[in-house]
């Protein structure tokens, strides 16, 4: 579920410690991390799910002392394949499914633009980025029916 709400990729999950996660100005909390995979500086703000997960798995009041343990990707990708139809859910998950989840479902279809999912994800170049675009043709429906009204 962190996966979901972050973004953040097997490797990445695995590797994030508590120096990763920052709090600025505001009191927004943030996770700056390099991507494992391209180097890429990812900055993602934690939305309240995200900071509910690592206040779980944290010393109470610091979200930076999380503890967790990230199984192997393949036990991970394997757990996740019992749980899906438990819950009544008929797609197969897999951990990278997560990332996807957050691209596509939490951040594009609500409006986020493409270049800010792109520097969330730590994409190199917004090419990257796009073919999760590819997978929200509802967004466009969407989009498209607000000004329909205009044309009529």
């Amino acid at each position: 579920m962190f996966a979901c709400f972050t973004g953040l990729a097997y490797s990445d999950i695995k590797q994030l410690r508590g120096t990763h996660i920052v709090q600025d100005r505001d009191q927004t909390w943030f996770i700056r991390k390099p991507r494992q995979k391209t180097g890429q500086e990812s900055i993602i703000p934690l939305l309240p799910a995200a900071i509910r997960i690592l206040q779980k798995y944290s010393l109470p009041g610091d979200i930076r002392s999380i503890s967790w343990h990230v199984s192997a990707n393949q036990k991970m990708n394997q757990r996740l394949k019992v749980i899906g139809p438990l819950a009544g859910i008929t797609k197969t998950l897999h951990m990278h499914l997560a990332r996807h989840t957050f691209a596509t479902t939490v951040t594009l279809t609500n409006g986020i633009p493409i270049e800010t999912v792109s520097s969330m994800l730590g994409h190199a170049s917004l090419k990257q980025t796009q073919h999760y675009a590819k997978i929200i043709a509802s967004k466009v429906k969407l989009e498209m029916a607000k000004i329909k009204s205009l044309f009529s």
